[in-house]
């Protein structure tokens, strides 16, 4: 566990992929947004910067790589990103001057301008929360270390349809490009 505080003026908690087409994928998802919800709570009482990233396709955009070897036709209909199943799950839901971007690849970074909306409000730390371990978890965690940004990954507000996965990746993979914690952990580092 890290012990360095956390400055809430120069902190993001990014909630990735938490939409309601994905969390489905996912055991227990119930507990894992109301855990998510507790966190989003204690950060936005600190006056910390939260940021929303979702995946989903306007009409002409197509995913490209690995993404779009998965998705068929008929997903990629239902990731439309006007869809529902592309919208963050109500009991997470954006509020006014968050921050919210729309992704057509895997990680957080590379097909949005999150990293100008943060450099914009001086973020040097980002708190990492997301759906899947293994997809946009493991793709922005490496983004952001090679942009240079303190990262920290709350192990319980991450999920991945492969449970051995996700253990592994915070185990072994994680702490090589940042900090592993658990949101009660979280709660301490971060206070107004």
């Amino acid at each position: 566990m890290t012990t360095a505080k956390l400055d809430p003026n120069r902190t993001a908690l990014l909630v990735m992929d938490y939409q309601n087409g994905i969390t489905g994928m996912i055991a227990d998802a119930d507990a894992l947004v109301a855990r998510t919800a507790e966190t989003l709570a204690r950060f936005r009482q600190a006056g910390a910067t939260i940021g929303y990233v979702r995946v989903g396709f306007a009409d002409g955009e197509t995913p490209g790589g690995a993404m779009g070897r998965r998705l068929d036709p008929e997903q990629l209909k239902m990731f439309h990103a006007d869809a529902p199943a592309t919208q963050v799950v109500d009991a997470l839901a954006p509020q006014a001057g968050d921050i919210v971007v729309r992704k057509t690849r895997v990680g957080a970074f590379s097909t949005t301008d999150l990293h100008q909306q943060l450099q914009a409000k001086g973020i040097d730390t980002l708190m990492l929360a997301g759906i899947s371990t293994s997809g946009v978890t493991l793709t922005t965690i490496r983004e952001a270390a090679d942009r240079d940004y303190r990262v920290i990954v709350a192990a319980d507000l991450c999920a991945d349809p492969d449970a051995e996965v996700h253990e592994f990746l915070m185990t072994k993979i994680y702490p090589r490009q940042g900090e592993v914690v658990n949101a009660t952990e979280l709660a301490t580092l971060i206070q107004a």
